[in-house]
């Protein structure tokens, strides 16, 4: 824990392969740049079957995780999206109770979920949906409450196109306020909401600044905030137009973070989780300092127990 009450800086770890051969060795490497929590991409890990945890796979996860000095974040399958069809939620809802579990095994403090994604439809329509996912986080909080992970709810950024309909980080902070669950929070991806908003347009500080006080969770990684409109051949073409969801190291991109970081108060104990594109993780050294600098002088306040 930071003297500001951040609990520190974290980093998601890259993909390992299907049967987890290499994931102990991904682990050392990650636990040698010195951070103080690992996110697992358990989405990506082959850990649940059809709504059922695969025990003999979480247990090589719990060896590869055992006794290292670093905690754990989760980021679960971004599949789960409680804007869904009503005849489909109870399946995310699975899924969701598994990956919560898994999560708990290895003593995660936080569990990263997509907040929904929607075709835009009237505003009857995406009310329902609003009106869905909370029911439905509601829920899930009080499995957290049992598990122990906190949920946190990530700011996603919809489409380009105008067709997919995602809450702006202000309308985020307005469901969780109405939710009122200690294990529903959220999780501030920085860049998904710059690139929301480089579309959508409005106060891009002031709707940060509103989600900020929920974010116990930050994803820290830059873009430009421009929309992937423009057919590229290859990765390199995207940097140099500065387009998309790009995972750029901190300070690469055009995101005003220390704009950012006046005018938010975060919780005490927000982990800040860079998220970088395996292209750039020559980077990852550069992208941490910056990352720490962010994270040291951010403001956090006390929030209620999550008991």
């Amino acid at each position: 824990m930071l003297p500001n009450g951040v609990f520190g800086t974290g980093i998601s770890a890259p993909y390992p392969a299907g049967d987890l051969s290499d994931l102990s060795a991904i682990l050392n490497r990650v636990e040698a740049l010195g951070v103080e929590t690992i996110e697992l991409p358990t989405f990506a890990m082959d850990l649940v079957v059809g709504g059922r945890i695969r025990r003999p796979h979480l247990e090589r996860l719990k060896q590869a995780c055992a006794g290292r000095r670093v905690r754990f974040t989760v980021h679960g399958p971004l599949a789960i999206n409680f804007f869904d069809d009503p005849a489909r939620l109870g399946r995310h809802f699975e899924v969701l109770e598994a990956s919560l579990e898994i999560a708990a095994e290895i003593g995660a403090l936080h569990y990263v979920l997509h907040s929904g994604l929607a075709p835009v439809a009237e505003t009857a329509i995406l009310e329902g949906a609003y009106a869905r996912q909370r029911e439905w986080l509601a829920r899930a909080g009080e499995v957290a409450r049992g598990l122990g992970p906190l949920i946190c709810v990530e700011t996603m950024f919809g489409g380009h196109e105008g067709k997919v309909h995602s809450a702006s980080p202000a309308r985020l902070a307005a469901e969780l306020a109405a939710i009122d669950h200690p294990y529903v929070r959220a999780t501030l991806d920085v860049s998904h909401s710059f690139l929301r908003n480089g579309f959508q347009g409005g106060d891009f500080v002031a709707d940060i600044a509103a989600l900020a006080p929920f974010a116990n969770h930050l994803h820290v990684h830059d873009s430009f905030g421009r929309a992937d409109a423009i057919w590229m051949y290859h990765e390199s073409e995207r940097l140099a137009f500065g387009h998309g969801d790009m995972h750029l190291p901190v300070g690469w991109g055009a995101i005003p973070w220390d704009a950012l970081i006046d005018a938010c108060t975060f919780p005490a104990g927000t982990v800040f989780n860079i998220e970088l594109r395996p292209r750039y993780w020559y980077a990852v050294e550069e992208c941490i300092t910056a990352t720490r600098a962010l994270a040291a002088r951010a403001r956090t306040q006390a929030v209620p127990s999550a008991a």
